[in-house]
This record gives C-alpha cells, sequence and structure tokens, in this order.
C-alpha cells in the first residue's frame, strides 16, 4: 500500500464509519496520546521499565499504526499530500546531512 492510498483508505473509513474527522486540535491530542502509548511500549520492551499487568496485551506495531492512522488523518483533513511531503522531507535530509552522519565519530565503530 502507498501513501496515498492509506490517505484514500483511511478517507473512506471515516466517511464511512467515523461520521467524519475530529477538529485538527482534538486530532493533534490524539497523535500526542498515541505517541505516549508508543513510548509506553517502547520502553518496557527496550528500556529499563517492566510491563505491569495492564500493559501485557500492549502490541508495539498496533501502536505504531495508530500513529500513523492519526498523522494520516491530519494530513488529510488539511489538504497534505503525504507522498510529496515525504519525498521532499527526504530530499532535505539527503542534501544536508549527506556525509554529516558518515564522518559522525559517535556512529562509527
Amino acid at each position: 500500500m502507498t501513501l496515498q492510498e492509506a490517505q484514500v483508505q483511511v478517507d473512506e473509513w471515516i466517511k464511512t464509519y467515523g461520521v467524519r474527522y475530529f477538529g485538527e486540535l482534538t486530532n493533534l491530542a490524539i497523535l500526542t496520546e498515541e505517541v505516549g502509548e508508543l513510548a509506553r511500549v517502547m520502553v518496557r520492551t527496550y528500556g529499563e521499565q517492566s510491563f505491569k499487568k495492564s500493559d501485557e496485551q500492549a502490541n508495539l506495531a498496533d501502536e505504531m499504526a495508530d500513529v500513523l492512522w492519526v498523522l494520516i488523518c491530519m494530513a488529510n483533513q488539511t489538504g497534505i499530500n503525504l507522498t510529496e511531503a515525504f519525498e521532499k522531507n527526504i530530499q532535505k535530509k539527503t542534501e544536508r546531512d549527506s556525509t554529516r552522519h558518515l564522518k559522525n565519530e559517535k556512529l562509527i565503530s
């Protein structure tokens, strides 16, 4: 599935099952909440914290998909083409960082 296909699929889902998009600021708050849930799973899986009983059903892939879902909703409702935005972002990073990381002694081991 491409980013554009994902944007279309989310839009169709919202129009079919979701009635309408939540407001932009509500979606920003939801995104923050979802990133927090992703962080909780990451820190318990890869960090020093242990899982609580209530966290045992946590699923890293599902939490990442939740973050992506909300980002796609926000892109749709603000008219952002994520394919174009992502391609431009990669180009920006390539131009800016084409040798930066290769010369970073902290990354070379």
